[in-house]
């Protein structure tokens, strides 16, 4: 049955629809020998030979859905120019042989939770913006924030000319270092702006010393260790299929109620 090459190629875990349009503009994939670089392009993955980089693809792989805790100083791709160490690394320390890679992005210097896997619908939905996947992060940040700084990254705030959408946040505890206080903030975002937590709190005048993501839809692990990947159970796997094919409602005004300070949870300590 055909079907369209990037459709083929996303459900074969070579990369992500999007990411599987350019490899076709670009002239890396070919069918039956021909090189195609029309998109919109369909071929049948039972019956024809479809190539990308000159290595014929197969589609009855198992789908891996894989949680890793990526610590900081590693990049989340599968390669990187400057050979700085990948996530991909790690997996294949592992023992890890299939081909997957990371949904959406998590910095350099960042560490905490990342999906990867060879689902490439499943990566589609949960990185576009429509379907609004929460992420929640834990940033330490310099000095602490008053509550006008809070309500500000909570009803959005203009990065590159353009507002973020309403975030969740709370204060979770207030440190104190040697070059002063800093605060602990739980910030929830559903849209996946380059270093958006980041640039975020640099505009309430507190930037970031530290910062994990601790949360991707609902699935958590406070036992995962950085460096640690696991597989999702089924259940996990399930849940994130059904949060990403939800529709969200468009976007309104953020909910004046949107900040709140809690008490300190037993969530990891940032303290060195």
């Amino acid at each position: 049955m055909q079907a369209r090459l990037q459709k083929i190629l996303s459900s074969a875990g070579i990369a992500s629809r999007r990411a599987a349009e350019t490899y076709i503009t670009e002239g890396r994939v070919s069918v039956n020998g021909e090189t195609v670089t029309a998109l919109g392009s369909k071929a049948d993955p039972d019956a024809d030979d479809i190539r990308v980089d000159g290595r014929r693809i197969r589609t009855a792989q198992r789908r891996l859905y894989i949680l890793m805790y990526k610590p900081r100083g590693y990049i989340t791709s599968r390669s990187d120019p400057q050979r700085r160490p990948t996530v991909i690394d790690l997996l294949t320390k592992g023992g890890v042989r299939e081909y997957v890679y990371p949904v959406g992005r998590l910095d350099y210097e960042s560490e905490g939770l990342i999906l990867l896997t060879s689902d490439g619908d499943l990566a589609a939905h949960l990185t576009h913006p429509s379907h609004g996947v929460p992420r929640e992060y834990e940033a330490r940040v310099r000095g602490v924030p008053d509550q006008h700084g809070l309500d500000r990254i909570a009803r959005g705030v203009v990065l590159d000319g353009r507002k973020t959408a309403p975030a969740e946040i709370a204060l979770k505890k207030v440190i104190e270092a040697e070059d002063g206080a800093q605060a602990v903030l739980s910030i929830v975002i559903r849209e996946g702006r380059n270093r958006q937590v980041r640039n975020m709190c640099d505009a309430i005048g507190h930037p970031v010393v530290r910062l994990r993501r601790v949360r991707i839809g609902s699935i958590t692990d406070d036992k995962i260790r950085p460096g640690e990947f696991r597989e999702l159970s089924d259940r996990e796997v399930a849940s994130l299929k059904k949060m990403a094919a939800v529709p969200k409602p468009a976007r309104t005004s953020a909910p004046k109620a949107a900040t709140r300070r809690a008490a300190p949870a037993k969530n990891k300590s940032f303290a060195r």
